[in-house]
């Protein structure tokens, strides 16, 4: 138990400061005392898991560390981590095919934390037909794992040949990218961020997000059109199931006449 409490303390204490919050910040956000956060953080008191949960809504905490930072105060997992293939996430997975259906003749795209896609609607595969054949391209951009929607519009080989825009459109995706890592606190996910950056060159790398638009402006040259979309970004703001939670669902529309035109054809 000793243990467990000094993994708790080093994880309370870890987050606070990753947050770059003082014990008085994370007090006043949590509604607590000072008093208690220091206490907690030195392991003179014992959370209750109550309290963990409060604590960790104050520092934005994802779900997924959640369920660490309980863990090591010796409390069983509180948020559920499921497959989206699995039965008890059928509302969730019909929920998202309706998104996806309803959002065509235009691409829209279910992804995960890493930016895998997991789910994607027909106007999605008319989209990735300018590319050529999948499974090529994906062998030319040299990764082995899951289709990554993110890898796939950086590399040289990939959607980066087609985007005419490119300069206006890498610094703000590489920022929305970074911040999303950032805030995860997931390891993993701020080493697949280093190995996308290594294919976009030198960029303005800033900690600055506050430019960050909400619709990203894409041009697609095809030799012959040239289609104008715009990207939206959507999320499940109060999900409680970790695999929910981390979904990211990406629809594009059309930016003009001939775009709308191209995809309705």
């Amino acid at each position: 138990m000793k243990m467990q409490s000094s993994q708790f303390t080093d994880n309370l204490r870890g987050w606070r400061k990753y947050r770059k919050m003082s014990q008085l910040d994370l007090a006043l956000a949590a509604e607590v005392s000072q008093r208690h956060v220091s206490w907690l953080e030195t392991g003179r008191s014992q959370p209750s898991r109550e309290m963990i949960v409060k604590l960790s809504e104050a520092m934005d905490v994802p779900l997924r560390e959640r369920n660490s930072i309980l863990n090591s105060a010796g409390f069983a997992n509180l948020y559920a981590d499921r497959d989206l293939s699995e039965p008890s996430m059928a509302r969730v997975t019909h929920i998202l095919e309706e998104l996806l259906s309803h959002h065509n003749p235009y691409p829209a795209f279910v992804l995960d934390r890493q930016w895998n896609i997991k789910m994607k609607n027909e106007a999605a595969d008319v989209l990735f037909e300018i590319l050529g054949d999948p499974c090529q391209v994906w062998h030319d951009v040299g990764d082995t794992g899951e289709l990554n929607i993110a890898l796939l519009t950086v590399h040289p080989k990939g959607l980066r040949r087609f985007i005419s825009n490119w300069q206006d459109v890498v610094t703000p995706f590489m920022r929305r990218l970074k911040k999303e890592a950032l805030e995860s606190g997931d390891e993993s996910m701020l080493r697949r961020y280093d190995q996308l950056k290594e294919h976009t060159g030198e960029l303005i790398d800033s900690n600055d997000h506050s430019d960050l638009v909400p619709v990203l402006p894409l041009e697609i040259d095809l030799g012959g059109p040239l289609l104008k979309l715009c990207s939206v970004i959507s999320t499940f703001g109060t999900a409680q199931d970790i695999t929910a939670n981390e979904l990211r669902i990406e629809t594009f529309y059309p930016a003009d006449e001939l775009t709308k035109k191209y995809f309705a054809e």
